[in-house]
């Protein structure tokens, strides 16, 4: 089976050591059309957790994924469930106002429960559990930017107090086994906030959903369109597959991290790499908890289960924009920050990255998708995905019965954001058109200096720009460069051997599959080994 069928990139996550791809239930590829109430596309922590919220309800479900389960961000995530938001309640509330600020701590809050809730009730061991989240300068005492960021933790602990939060700053606090040199004590601490292991929590969900009557999942299973049907009124949507079946139904959920569309909702996103490495400590050694800095791009700290002797620590940071900076040195630097401040730990056994999604405003668009009426999208996770996708799920599920929600104004993808973001959204526009110079480029000056198992991109002055792959066996297979989507021209990822288009995140495996949208299409082969190759990886 093709690697990335059942991961977006090269690199394995920590998850699988304890929740190998084999433990994952197994649907059918849909090869006949079919009739329901609801279709949802994706099996994510979004698709699974609109498709709970519904199935609950007694609503018909159909869900498809295009390539196995979980097999995008979800598996890649590294399994924080926080209210204590990346951007912070003084940013929100200066974005969204007072209302907005307390919708968020609710919504997120709700969320951490929700998952606590759900696992409970089905029986599913997760390791979820509820830990403090502490909040800490990224510089040391004595450093006058150390007092500086304290001031605005305090800040942001005193508005989230005010949006229903239960925070609070000490003074010289360390998390227990913070052993290293850096003195970086001082500490924001937020209860409440929770962790868990995301594939195990979501392989439960679904093996409870496939004995349920009103479920139905097919896998390998691509979503090619979605029209809605009527000429005054909508009377049923349509959602075609690459196979050419059409599922008809009352609603559809886009719930594919990014709604496989043009413009709209995708141009008001910034697209971003994240990385992870899982480094083993002895048990008990540090103190279970989740630990971020105020850097930029911050760091961010949590624990899960190794073996009898170990856990692992999770570290993840080095953010930087899908495809406009190299990915040499991020897990080096995660790796050093560890040592330098745990001494105590151990081998590193797992690194891997994944992409997050950024919306100008740092809410979520969750509800019916721009010019609408039976269409829903939930994308925009904003550091936070794993709680915005959970309420996400109630909030369409609300939506698709007439139930009024209180959570939906603020993340409803028609809102108008706010003049305070209009320079941001200005220069992400400007650096997004930017990136359209990559036509007249090459990263590699012919195909004899291409390594094995490496990629890059070759342009002569008469021909469009090519993907070239060397594979193990040094054959080279060759793709279009130009991304289907709005015709970027894709860069090699070195870290998880993917092509990535720098100009709106859509990502293809090194065959050329579209693992990432908000490309719907593949890289078109431009030689018989890339097509052969493409073909092979789509049977798996």
């Amino acid at each position: 089976m093709s690697h990335f069928m059942d991961t977006s990139g090269e690199l394995e996550p920590v998850w699988i050591k304890t929740e190998p791809y084999s433990n994952r239930p197994q649907f059918p590829k849909l090869n006949q059309d079919l009739k329901t109430e609801v279709c949802v596309i994706g099996s994510g922590i979004a698709g699974i957790s609109t498709a709970y919220e519904l199935v609950t309800r007694g609503v018909q479900v159909v869900m498809i994924e295009a390539r196995e389960i979980l097999s995008g961000e979800t598996g890649r995530t590294s399994g924080h469930l926080a209210s204590a938001l990346d951007e912070g309640y003084t940013e929100i509330l200066s974005k969204h106002g007072a209302e907005g600020a307390k919708v968020a701590a609710e919504s997120h809050t709700w969320a951490i429960k929700r998952v606590g809730e759900i696992s409970k009730e089905l029986g599913i061991e997760c390791e979820y559990r509820l830990l403090p989240g502490y909040q800490i300068s990224q510089f040391e005492r004595g450093n006058p930017k150390h007092d500086e960021e304290v001031k605005q933790l305090k800040e942001e602990v005193d508005n989230a107090n005010k949006f229903g939060l239960t925070a609070s700053f000490e003074e010289g606090y360390a998390i227990k086994g913070w052993l290293g040199k850096p003195d970086q004590r001082d500490a924001a601490i937020f209860q409440g906030q929770a962790t868990f292991h995301p594939t195990k929590y979501l392989n439960g969900v679904l093996k409870w959903l496939a004995k349920q009557p009103n479920f139905q999942c097919f896998t390998r299973t691509r979503m090619m369109s979605i029209e809605e049907k009527g000429l005054l009124t909508t009377k049923e949507v349509q959602v075609g597959t690459e196979d050419g079946n059409t599922i008809t139904c009352r609603d559809a959920v886009e719930a594919t991290h990014i709604p496989l569309q043009k413009l709209s909702i995708v141009a008001e996103l910034e697209y971003y790499r994240t990385y992870c490495l899982a480094i083993r400590v002895p048990k008990g050694s540090i103190e279970d908890c989740l630990l971020y800095d105020e850097a930029d791009p911050y760091i961010y700290i949590r624990f899960t289960e190794c073996d009898e002797k170990d856990d692992y620590l999770v570290i993840g940071g080095g953010d930087h924009k899908v495809g406009q900076e190299q990915e040499d040195g991020r897990f080096a630097h995660l790796e050093a920050w560890v040592r330098e401040r745990f001494p105590q730990a151990g081998a590193v056994d797992f690194k891997w990255s994944g992409q997050i999604l950024e919306p100008v405003d740092w809410m979520a668009f969750i509800g019916l998708n721009q010019g609408k009426k039976h269409t829903y999208i939930i994308t925009g996770d904003s550091g936070n995905g794993l709680t915005h996708f959970v309420f996400g799920g109630k909030i369409i599920a609300d939506q698709i019965q007439g139930i009024e929600n209180p959570w939906s104004k603020l993340y409803n993808p028609k809102r108008i954001p706010s003049w305070s973001t209009l320079p941001s959204m200005v220069a992400h526009d400007l650096q997004i058109n930017s990136q359209y110079k990559r036509v007249f480029a090459k990263d590699i000056p012919d195909i004899e200096s291409l390594p094995a198992c490496t990629g890059g991109v070759l342009h002569s002055k008469t021909g469009k720009p090519t993907a070239v792959y060397r594979d193990e066996n040094n054959k080279v297979h060759k793709f279009s460069a130009l991304c289907p989507h709005l015709h970027g021209v894709v860069c090699w990822n070195h870290t998880e051997k993917s092509w990535d288009c720098p100009v709106h995140g859509s990502r293809f495996s090194k065959d050329g599959i579209c693992i990432e949208g908000p490309s719907k299409e593949h890289l078109s082969p431009a030689d018989d080994e890339g097509k052969a190759s493409q073909e092979q990886a789509a049977l798996g």
